[in-house]
Parts: structure tokens; sequence; C-alpha cells
């Protein structure tokens, strides 16, 4: 699931040229940063320090943190700047909402375009491994290149441009950063080969089932964590 992330975020702009732009560097390195822990909820984003940091002019700070404003990363405020999103739990569960529909229709639409249309699996196939080896070398931030890469096969066959334009909208890279423990990597690394294997199979019912249960199970576990911290902090 998004990523997180996520998943792919390239813009058409973006994905009609193989050189990156300054903007780039920094709206990817956010997300990237989100999942590696080098950014975090709520924290401040400041222009100056961001155009040091990346090497890049004020300009594009300014590029990069509209793009991640009007894809609901960060959130900006008169007067006092720009911060990264911090969801609340309603909020969490409507992004999970959205994303439980979104991921099944990705799995299916990629499921669909390998049945039907003979698209390639290959890609599906290597970033399972990637995904699988990250796990198995406790690598938090490997696990989060594999799985946006993991997303960017899956819509690659899909060969959906609707869904390319859309996915990446969803708000799963703060969720992820929000809730990070060990169990829900478990679980996702669980899910995304379930996923994998129906679409490597074009069994398109099974791969719409497999990407729903997977947010469905992400939002479980997420929210029985929420409630095993509410009740902790009850009894301290």
């Amino acid at each position: 699931m998004p990523p997180s992330a996520e998943p792919p975020r390239a813009s058409p702009a973006a994905a009609a040229s193989d050189t990156p732009s300054a903007s780039d560097a920094i709206f990817y390195g956010v997300l990237n940063g989100l999942e590696a822990q080098r950014f975090v909820p709520g924290q401040r984003l400041v222009e100056v320090d961001l155009a040091q940091q990346f090497g890049v002019g004020r300009n594009s700070v300014r590029e990069a943190l509209q793009r991640l404003a009007a894809d609901g990363i960060v959130d900006t405020f008169r007067h006092r700047g720009v911060a990264i999103k911090s969801l609340s739990v309603q909020q969490t569960r409507d992004v999970l909402d959205v994303a439980e529909r979104m991921t099944g229709l990705l799995a299916r639409s990629a499921a669909r375009g390998i049945g039907q249309e003979g698209r390639p699996a290959d890609a599906i196939a290597a970033a399972l491994e990637q995904l699988r080896a990250a796990e198995q070398d406790q690598d938090d931030e490997a696990f989060g290149r594999a799985r946006r890469t993991f997303y960017r096969a899956l819509l690659e066959a899909s060969g959906s441009l609707e869904l390319r334009r859309l996915f990446p909208s969803i708000q799963m890279p703060i969720v992820y950063a929000q809730h990070r423990f060990a169990s829900l990597q478990k679980l996702r690394l669980r899910d995304y080969r379930q996923i994998g294997a129906a679409v490597m199979d074009g069994d398109q019912d099974a791969a719409d089932a497999a990407g729903m249960q997977h947010v469905r199970n992400v939002r479980e576990e997420i929210l029985r964590k929420i409630g095993a911290d509410a009740a902790g902090g009850a009894a301290a």
C-alpha cells in the first residue's frame, strides 16, 4: 500500500524526463525521509534549511513544498510556515478507507494487465525479492524503497494512467510515518506476497480481494496498537 509513501509518486511532467529536477530532489527526499525517520509528522520544514540540506535554490524548495501540499503531505499555516501533516485517528481511518478501495482496484488492474494483456510480471517478482531481503536484513530504509518499487511495478502492470495519477495522492506515507512497529512491517510483507502472487497469476478477483484485505489488516493493527497505547496511558 502506498506509500508511504510511498509508493511511486512521479508526476506526468517528471515521468516525461529521465533527469530529476531540483524540486524532485526535495519532494522525494521528504517522502523518503519520512520512511527513514529523518522527517516526522508535525515537524516544521524551513525553506532555508531545506535549500542547504539538498543543495538547491529557494525557488525549487517552494515548488517542492507546493507539490507536497497538493498531495496532502504537508500543511501550510499562515505566519507559521509549513509542517509535515499529522493525522488524527479519524483522519487515519479516512485515509485507510480510500486506500482499501484503491489498493484493491490497483491489484485487480495489474492482474488484468498481466493476465489479459500479457504485460511482464518480472518487475513484481523482483520487488517481492527486494522486500524479502530488506526484511531479512532488518533494513527499514531498504524496505521502504522496495515497497515503492513494488507499487510502481503494480502501476506499470496495470497500464492505467488514471491510477498513476490518483494512487500517489493517498496519504499512506503519513500513516506509516506515524505508526512504526515491527508487527506492521511483517504484516505488510506477508500481504504483499499474497497480492503479488494473485497479480502474477492474472487472477483479478483474488488480487482485488488481497489488496483490500491488506489495508483492512493494516487498519486493524494500527487501531489495535492505538487502543493498547491508550489503555496503557490510562493505567499509568
